[in-house]
């Protein structure tokens, strides 16, 4: 499928379809600690999806080919879980990092993101893989402008995480987004500058680089979903929706409870059509 260039009128659902994903993200924060179930969680989320904002979880039932359905409205991934974890059963205690990644559909358009959340006082080294990870985001957001390539994007994450000591998850990327939870282009999250697709303002996907703190192993578990690192070592996930404007990019999952842009991004003048 060729990549969609969205018209104004998409531009603008989508605008409030990645705030209405964002915002689910600050709902859910406060409740974020240690004891609660990941299934709490994911119930917690989906009554506000559904009965707050009048969205539609994308995740459940989501049935890519080759996979059952998924089961739940939000992915949580815990520790070594590098994505689309099942909540459960699963009890966070003191010192766990979890992602929390939500996709919400509001009238016909997806917005995408997904945060990492300390439980306690996580190890100085789990918190550093969280803010790492972070940068590494934000180090391939920048590189969003007319004209630069995809493959600038995954080569700034890998150079920032690579030079951190921390490995790039291969198999999975970020992807167009829009009226389809997944669309072209892939987005790697890493790659050499200058290859790749060709940025066009219009064009929209999401960047979500996942960093292990060891190797970039994989392997999946039963459940058919969740993934987890090969060596049990920590990995951290960030993500944003992503739109490429005329003279930059504008991050489109924003929301009161956000974290700021890095002055990094700011002050390299990259990101003149950031929204805030």
């Amino acid at each position: 499928m060729p990549i969609q260039i969205k018209t104004a009128e998409e531009i603008a659902k989508m605008r409030v379809a990645g705030r209405l994903a964002a915002e689910v993200l600050d709902f859910i924060a406060p409740h974020v600690k240690a004891g609660v179930t990941t299934g709490h969680l994911d119930k917690l989320c989906h009554d506000y999806m559904v009965g707050v904002q009048g969205t539609i979880p994308a995740p459940l039932d989501y049935t890519p080919p080759g996979h059952r359905p998924y089961p739940k409205s939000i992915c949580t991934s815990v520790n070594h879980q590098v994505c689309h974890g099942i909540p459960g059963d699963k009890v966070l205690k003191p010192g766990d990092i979890v992602n929390i990644d939500i996709t919400v559909i509001k009238d016909g358009f997806h917005g995408d993101t997904s945060r990492m959340f300390l439980v306690g006082e996580p190890s100085i080294q789990a918190r550093r893989l969280c803010e790492v990870t972070w940068e590494c985001l934000w180090k391939g957001i920048a590189q969003v402008r007319p004209g630069a390539r995809l493959g600038d994007i995954g080569h700034a994450i890998q150079v920032h995480a690579e030079g951190h000591g921390y490995s790039v998850v291969r198999e999975f990327c970020g992807h167009g987004i829009g009226r389809r939870f997944h669309e072209e282009p892939q987005v790697l999250h890493y790659g050499k500058p200058g290859q790749g697709v060709a940025l066009e303002a219009g064009m929209i996907f999401t960047v979500e680089p996942m960093i292990n703190a060891g190797r970039r192993d994989i392997r999946a578990l039963g459940d058919g979903w969740t993934i987890v690192t090969a060596d049990h070592s920590l990995s951290a996930q960030w993500e944003h929706t992503v739109l490429v404007t005329p003279s930059g990019f504008e991050v489109l999952t924003v929301s009161a409870g956000a974290p700021s842009m890095p002055a990094f991004v700011t002050a390299s003048g990259a990101a003149t059509a950031a929204t805030p």
